[in-house]
């Protein structure tokens, strides 16, 4: 919005020139969401600690009941700190910024559902697993399949640490990207257990992303980085560094001990929105190296689920991991940082595949 009323006015007003700059308004963006979070926070907690909005704690697994009646649905501050802050600052006619808003905010909805009816209802059921993989899967295959149908597509698959390896996938691409969408969404409510874990890797995926969307969306710069040139996407660095401030404002909040819970509207949202990013700027399976961990948590449950049921066993004292290290007698936050610290080697590793190849 203020891109779209302060540029026209730059050549008659200098100092607004700066606004036509995308580093400059990926700063703004990040000041403002953060800013919104740590304003907007304490008056969402009262209100929902209001409502009884309170997070239902499963009997099973490390003793976590000190945390009952914590308000859930923080998700809901980094949504609406994200959602303004882009408005503000980023190009509206932009269609890769309509594309990742789509994703994040149709899966937020699916999420305060989710939370909603756990609320309601008192347990950590909430919307059945069918049911919301079908939304899931119908919102992804439907991004995918406009990206596929642009005419600039070109059916390559972008390969980390190989400069001309490119296979020509062609509609499998498809598939492909719907399934990194709904796994990384769904691999970020898997790691939201514990306080502050999700967010870290969420916030430090976003900024690897951030360096990567500008440099997709600079054609000399991704010629250069022999990256795929993707017009258009240099914007959601603008929505990366919304999603970085408002993931800050609400760790303000969601530290050990968590005064507000991310929820599934935050999870199934902002991991969607990292699975959307990472398919418009064609960065599909790098993101399978920035969100490590929740590829690696997804995995364990997978693991456990399947191992348990050809042999009755379990591989892991509790799926997901981070469960299994607090049954080893980790202490929680310990655990968080260590995770932190695990996402940003992973986040160095993929920022160097940029130019080890």
């Amino acid at each position: 919005m203020l891109y779209h009323l302060l540029v026209p006015l730059a050549d008659a007003y200098g100092a607004l020139n700066v606004f036509r700059y995308i580093t400059f308004r990926t700063a703004a963006a990040t000041l403002t969401a953060l800013f919104l979070a740590l304003v907007v926070g304490p008056a969402l907690i009262r209100r929902l600690a209001a409502l009884r909005v309170g997070q239902p704690i499963r009997e099973i697994g490390p003793d976590h009941q000190s945390k009952a009646g914590t308000p859930t649905m923080g998700g809901l501050l980094i949504l609406l700190s994200l959602g303004v802050s882009v408005l503000l600052w980023a190009d509206l006619t932009n269609r890769a910024t309509w594309t990742v808003l789509v994703v994040t905010f149709g899966y937020g909805v699916l999420g305060f559902v989710d939370d909603y009816r756990k609320v309601r209802q008192r347990n950590h059921k909430g919307v059945s697993a069918r049911t919301k993989l079908f939304w899931q899967w119908l919102l992804a295959f439907a991004v995918a399949g406009l990206i596929f149908t642009d005419p600039s597509f070109d059916g390559q698959l972008q390969v980390p640490f190989f400069k001309t390896f490119t296979p020509e996938i062609g509609w499998l691409y498809v598939p492909l990207a719907a399934f990194v969408i709904v796994a990384m969404s769904n691999g970020v409510n898997l790691t939201d257990g514990l306080d502050g874990l999700a967010i870290g890797p969420v916030m430090i995926s976003a900024g690897v992303f951030l360096v990567l969307s500008y440099a997709a969306g600079h054609a000399e710069i991704a010629d250069y980085l022999a990256i795929k040139s993707v017009p258009g996407a240099g914007q959601l660095a603008i929505f990366c560094g919304a999603l970085v401030g408002g993931g800050l404002g609400f760790l303000w909040f969601n530290s050990s001990p968590a005064q507000l819970f991310m929820g599934d509207v935050g999870a199934l949202a902002l991991g969607g929105a990292l699975g959307a990013i990472a398919v418009v700027i064609r960065q599909e399976i790098l993101l399978g190296v920035v969100g490590g961990i929740f590829a690696v948590e997804t995995l364990s449950v997978a693991i456990q689920v399947v191992w348990f049921k050809l042999t009755g066993k379990r591989v892991f004292l509790m799926a997901p991991i981070h469960h299994h290290f607090e049954k080893l007698g980790w202490a929680e936050q310990k655990i968080v940082v260590r995770f932190w610290i695990v996402s940003i080697i992973l986040a160095l590793v993929a920022l160097s595949s940029l130019k080890l190849r």
